[in-house]
């Protein structure tokens, strides 16, 4: 009976870590929605979200099919 007892506090504590996680992990995406959306979509001066491509090295590799 005593190991159930420890089995049955070993459950209830995982499942409070769990839900303070989901909660933690919610308010992160909460908070971070709308600086997601403006970092995402973020330009730098002219160039596009992507940014430049350095063509230095041009002749290391085959060219593609």
């Amino acid at each position: 009976m005593f190991e159930y007892e420890l089995q049955r506090m070993n459950h209830a504590e995982l499942v409070r870590e769990a839900a303070a996680q989901r909660l933690t992990h919610e308010a992160a995406e909460a908070g971070g929605a709308t600086r997601g959306l403006r970092l995402f979509g973020r330009r730098h001066g002219n160039h596009g979200t992507e940014g430049k491509v350095d063509g230095g090295d041009r002749g290391r590799f085959v060219r593609a099919a």
